[in-house]
């Protein structure tokens, strides 16, 4: 019985650590702008990537992620990259965030050969906007934002899974909603 106590009390500190990062944005809110250093297979870029700069011309994918090289973001990555065209037919770009430097975002772009940009939000301030950042773990939690030609949240994946392509469908199936 004291186990399941302790099991008990160790949830309730998890649930209430989470509670604070629960994101304050929803379906049809500004999304908040942000300003980054970028890396892609190319090149470490010499200027920022800001969103604002971004919005109007295509729908945005933000793809928030815990780190580079890891098993679940490569799979994650590699798929948006596989999937590269026909998100670009459905009228999407894609940005992918993490807290790693743009050295790493690069070398992991010309690695895999990701034709997107990586964002480095290193200090996680634009995680924490988007409701991403896991205080407790010090990284993001997988999560996705589509991003309308109005600059309105018009999809949100707060549990972005990798194991089957579940996740994605329902990301395709948003931005199709917006073609």
């Amino acid at each position: 019985m004291k186990h399941v106590w302790i099991g008990l009390c160790l949830l309730a500190a998890a649930t209430l650590a989470f509670a604070d990062d629960a994101p304050a944005l929803h379906v049809g809110d500004s999304a908040p702008d942000f300003s980054l250093p970028y890396a892609t297979r190319d090149s470490v870029a010499s200027d920022a990537l800001t969103l604002s700069s971004l919005v109007g011309k295509r729908n945005i994918v933000l793809a928030f992620y815990p780190a580079d090289w890891s098993g679940g973001c490569t799979k994650e990555v590699c798929t948006l990259r596989d999937n590269f065209t026909n998100l670009a037919k459905l009228n999407a770009d894609v940005v992918a965030i993490s807290g790693d430097y743009v050295f790493s975002h690069h070398e992991w772009a010309v690695h895999h050969n990701l034709p997107f940009k990586l964002a480095s939000d290193h200090n996680h301030h634009v995680a924490k906007e988007y409701g991403s950042y896991m205080e407790p773990y010090g990284f993001n939690r997988r999560t996705v934002f589509v991003v309308d030609h109005q600059g309105k949240i018009a999809y949100m994946d707060m549990a972005y899974s990798v194991r089957d392509s579940v996740s994605f469908g329902k990301l395709q199936a948003a931005l199709q909603k917006l073609k």
